[in-house]
């Protein structure tokens, strides 16, 4: 797929990797709706500050069905297509795996309500308008989803399971739609990462292989990758400087 010229709906926008995969996908010429909850006004500021002039932010609880169908409609009202959508906004808070008390339910629909419902019912929405344009989504999950790890149990297996809605989706959309994953570790600055305990960050560097996790820059350069590809779906990727190869 050349990416000129085509429309990306990007959510979490306002956040590190969302603000990355925005400026990357603008430099090749795309126009990309972002979606914010609570930052409007930098989610604002970075539509603006994109090239081209045709980049737009939207205010969007993707947990709510009827919010997203509407967004949705809106995007392609406003741009008259849809080519590519980023399931990017995700939610967590820090509960340590053996305090299950802690993990209340309320924490626990939350997050599966954010990171996996979500980007469901996104993709569903979306759906129509992807397979006209013979599009992409590309679902960013986490490399909790690959082992038990990550900020929460709720967290990885919300991951987990966005993980295996991407095989799910690249069956139900093919052969229209390509569905990929990019699974990113830690991303320095985020939010998320902001929720991790000081013990749990400065270990990181020292489990990658490359004595470094990836960079919001690698995670975008990778969803351009799965974007561009005419061939592949169905695949998730780890970036995390190889933290996870290094586990096993």
């Amino acid at each position: 797929m050349d990416l000129s010229g085509r429309v990306a709906l990007v959510t979490g926008g306002s956040g590190v990797l969302g603000e990355a995969l925005a400026r990357a996908f603008a430099a090749e010429g795309t126009s990309v709706a972002l979606t914010y909850v609570g930052e409007r006004s930098h989610a604002e500021e970075v539509a603006a500050s994109l090239p081209g002039g045709t980049s737009a932010a939207f205010h969007l609880d993707q947990s709510d069905a009827e919010m997203v169908a509407a967004v949705v409609a809106e995007v392609v009202a406003r741009y008259g297509r849809l080519d590519i959508l980023v399931n990017n906004a995700a939610w967590n808070w820090w509960v340590p795996f053996p305090d299950l008390d802690a993990m209340t339910p309320e924490i626990w629909d939350r997050i599966h309500d954010t990171n996996l419902r979500g980007p469901f019912l996104l993709s569903r929405a979306a759906a129509p308008a992807l397979k006209e344009a013979k599009g992409r989504i590309v679902n960013i999950a986490s490399i909790a989803a690959l082992g038990p790890g990550g900020s929460s149990i709720a967290y990885a297996t919300s991951k987990a399971g966005l993980v295996h809605l991407t095989r799910c989706l690249a069956v139900a959309l093919a052969p229209d739609v390509a569905v990929n994953c990019v699974a990113p570790g830690m991303i320095a600055g985020s939010r998320m990462v902001s929720r991790y305990p000081e013990s749990i960050l400065r270990a990181v560097p020292e489990r990658a292989l490359l004595g470094r996790p990836g960079t919001a820059e690698d995670m975008a350069e990778q969803v351009l990758a799965f974007c561009r590809s005419d061939s592949v779906t169905g695949q998730v990727v780890a970036i995390d400087g190889g933290q996870t190869r290094a586990a096993n």
